[in-house]
Formats: structure tokens, sequence, C-alpha cells
């Protein structure tokens, strides 16, 4: 897998300094987080035989009380520290402080608030795996605030290890509870591992111990980025997490279940490939910025290379929704095909309307990104609360409409901030699209004429098919484009050759 471009320098004189790290960030980041989901994907795909969609079902609903709270973790101050030109101990140490502050706050504001949100839910045991939850938010300081020091650096390696350690810890821990018949509590329980591996992790990787400092005087500037990204995340929580809060208190938990897991499932990539690359792609930007050097080409460059991965990736995924499904989850979790075959098709939208976020941040303009987060929070809700009524083929629907609307907004707001035209956008993603119709119109062809086949064969064979028209169609068409991405997919080393 190739991973998606991150801004690299345009004056050819930098190539051997700044590209150079940066791909190395990327290869190290984008490396380390594909071993990792492989290494989830497949205790994931063991647990869910395991376990049934009514055990997650309940963990959705916690999942969405989590993340609610989340958005004021404090992640915000940490960010702060990215962009700054230069920082001192003293700044430092008030981030941490402000991070313990934050996150002592919240996990206590779970623990009050978990009986009440088993009763919204209706399922009482909710209340007792949130307040286990709570655990995770004081784990936070130890990770937002080393990841922040060593993306300044970009400095990817010693947090690609990390990674992979705690992808195999939450992995073990959620295996082993499933087998052992904990049920749902083999996922409450698998995180909060993760979360305490990755703490210690990185506060060994960072190579410091940084003192917390309580006297906020002079950490105005911290508070107001911070705040200001505070208030985008909570927008973002709203938008991304208004399905589950709004289908929760109206699907039994077993629909719940097939519709959460069908939503993870297809948001492996939006969801778990692009936030790493977009840790890469800040503080590049940033970097790009501070030397006043323009964005356009470079935020071009990073879409075209996450649109080449993800659009077919999630085109073919809805074209072999159901042998996926048959070989990998089971005759329990047939209902999720038609929903993993729908959602997937609103994602590749989502996929492009999440990489811009990071360029007007590095601009200094995070009211663009409250802007278009505030729009998410009132599309995606409104169109979740009209398709809920229609059980979870209704919220496949509401995707479909919001998603596209939701980027549309988006580049308005983004493009002409870093000086960006959308016609050089739509020139960029052309070959990526009628790649990606090519392929849609053989696989399906294929699907239409092929025999029954056994389900694991007919996904290989769908799948290899897709894979040799879509490359094929690139190769013929448009040959720059393969160079370029095999160019990524090289060590750092040999192609800064």
């Amino acid at each position: 897998m190739t991973p998606p471009s991150v801004p690299l320098s345009t004056d050819s004189s930098d190539s051997g300094g700044f590209a150079a790290r940066v791909r190395s960030a990327v290869f190290w980041r984008w490396g380390s987080q594909v071993l990792s989901q492989l290494i989830t994907w497949a205790s994931t795909i063991l647990v869910v035989r395991l376990l049934d969609p009514h055990d997650f079902g309940l963990f959705a609903m916690t999942q969405a009380v989590l993340t609610a709270l989340n958005f004021v973790n404090g992640y915000g101050f940490a960010t702060s520290l990215i962009r700054a030109k230069a920082v001192d101990e003293r700044r430092i140490g008030q981030v941490f402080g402000l991070l313990i502050v934050s996150n002592v706050l919240l996990a206590s504001a779970q623990v009050i608030a978990a009986p009440y949100a088993a009763a919204y839910y209706g399922q009482p045991v909710v209340a007792d795996m949130l307040r286990i939850q709570a655990l995770i938010f004081l784990t936070t300081p130890f990770i937002a605030l080393p990841s922040s020091l060593l993306a300044r650096e970009l400095q990817f390696r010693s947090q690609a290890l990390v990674n992979l350690v705690c992808a195999m810890t939450g992995a073990g821990v959620a295996l082993s509870l499933a087998w052992l018949g904990y049920g749902v509590w083999a996922l409450v329980f698998a995180p909060i591992a993760l979360f305490a591996m990755r703490g210690l992790g990185l506060t060994i990787a960072v190579g410091r111990l940084v003192r917390p400092v309580f006297d906020f005087r002079g950490a105005r500037d911290i508070v107001s980025f911070g705040t200001a990204l505070t208030v985008c995340q909570l927008f973002w929580i709203v938008q991304s997490q208004s399905d589950i809060v709004i289908a929760g208190r109206m699907f039994t938990p077993h629909d719940l279940g097939l519709y959460s897991e069908s939503l993870f499932l297809v948001l492996i990539f939006t969801g778990r490939f692009l936030p790493p690359l977009n840790e890469v792609a800040f503080p590049a930007y940033a970097e790009l910025a501070n030397a006043d050097k323009p964005l356009a080409p470079a935020f071009i460059a990073s879409a075209r290379m996450t649109m080449l991965i993800a659009a077919p990736f999630y085109i073919g995924l809805s074209l072999v929704a159901g042998p996926l499904v048959a070989t990998f989850f089971g005759p329990k979790w047939l209902e999720m095909i038609p929903i993993v075959a729908g959602l997937a098709l609103a994602m590749p939208a989502m996929a492009l309307q999440i990489v811009c976020s990071p360029a007007t941040n590095a601009l200094g303009r995070p009211r663009i990104y409250l802007l278009t987060n505030a729009a998410g929070a009132v599309i995606m809700p409104a169109c979740f609360f009209y398709g809920v009524a229609k059980g979870p083929q209704g919220l496949v629907q509401a995707w479909h409409l919001a998603a596209p609307l939701l980027l549309a907004i988006t580049l308005a707001a983004t493009l002409p901030a870093i000086g960006a035209r959308f016609r050089d956008l739509a020139k960029a993603l052309a070959p990526v699209a009628l790649a990606c119709l090519a392929m849609a119109i053989v696989v399906h062809g294929i699907d239409l004429l092929q025999p029954a086949l056994p389900a694991p064969i007919r996904l290989v064979a769908l799948t290899a098919a897709g894979a040799v028209v879509y490359a094929g169609t690139l190769w013929l068409a448009w040959p720059s484009l393969i160079r370029e991405a095999w160019a990524m997919l090289r060590k750092p080393e040999q192609a800064n050759a």
C-alpha cells in the first residue's frame, strides 16, 4: 500500500533536508499504521466471530459518550507546540499542566454522567462500562504531550514502534478476554490497555520527564489556539457521533451493532489512515508557511495521492461487500452487506474533506476548520434525524446526502485560503475518477457473469480484477501517477537518492 503524499518543499535546494524529513515521517507514520491496522483487524475479525452484534451495539453506545467528552481532552493545547516557532520548558510544562487538569475533570465527568447515559439508552450495563472507560482520560496527558514534541521535529520513527507495540497489546487483550467468554468487556478493557501502553511508550520515546506547571500566566496564546481547535473538535464530535447517539435510542442493540460495525469497517481508511497522515502534514505545512512558501501545490499533490488510494479502496469495497462480509465476519453478520456497500460510496468525499484542515491550521487560521466543522455539526445530524426512521439503510442514505454537501462547503472555504483553484484540484483528481469508473464497470460485469462461487474465491477474483483494471488504466493513460506513487512507496533514503 502506497502512502499518500504530504507537502514537500517547492525549493529544490532544500530537497536534501525538509523533503527528506517529510518522506521519512510519512514512511514511518504510514508504515506503522498499516502494520498496526493489520494486527488490529486480524484480532478484530476473530473477536467479531466470538461476540455478537448485541455486544458491539452496547460498546457503540459507550463510545458515543466517551468521544463526546473527548473533545475537551486538551490535545489542542499540545498541538500549539507544533506550530510555535520556539518553545521553552515553562511553556511545555504549562501545556502538560493544562492536559492534566482537563483530563482529570473529564474522567470525573464521565463517572458522574454514566448512570444518565445508561438511562438514555435503556441499558443499565452502559453505566458500569463508562465508569471503567474513564481511565482512558488519565492516560491522555502522557500521550498528547510527547506526541506533539516528537511531531514538532517530524520524528515519527519512535512513535511508529510504540504504535506497533500498542496494537499488539490491545489485540492481545481483546482476543484473550473474548476467548475466555467475557463478552462486551473484551471491547472495554482492550482500549484501556492500548492507551496505557501508548502513554508509557511515548514518555520513554521522548526521552524526558516534564514537570507540570499549573501557573498559566503568559499562556494565553496556548489557550486561545487550543480552545479554537477544541471548539472545532466539538463540532467534529457532533457530526461524527450523532448517528450513533440518534440511532442508539431508536435501534435495538442488534441493529445498532450491525450499523456500527459496518461504519467501523468503512472508516478503516478515513478514520485509521488519514489522521496519522494529517499528523505529518500539519507540521510539514507549518514549516512551509513559516518559510513563506506556497501551500497550494503541496495541498493539491497531497489530495491527489490521498484519493489515488481512497477512491479505488472505497469503490472496490462497495463492489465486494458481499463476499468480504461472508468471508471474514461469518453468517451472523450478513445483514451488514447492504450497509457496508452503501456507506463505502460516501467515503471518498469524506476522505477529501478530511485532508483540508492541516493546511489552513498551519496558516494559523483555525477559524476555517471551525467553520467547516460547524457546518458538519448541522448537516450530519439533520440528515441522520431524517434517515433514522428508515432504519440502518436510512442512515446510509443520509451519508449519501451529507458527505458531498460537507465536502463542497469545505473546499469553498479552504481553496481560496491557501491560494488553490478548484479547477486545478479537479484536473488533478480526474485520472483517479476515470480509472475508478473503468474498475467499477469491469468488476460489476464480472460479478454478474461469474457462476455462484464460494465467497472467499469470489472475493479474491473480484479484488484482483479490480486492482488490475485500476492500475492498468492509470499506467496506460497516466504513467506519471504510477511513478509518483512508487517513489513514495520506496524507503525515504531511496526516494531521496
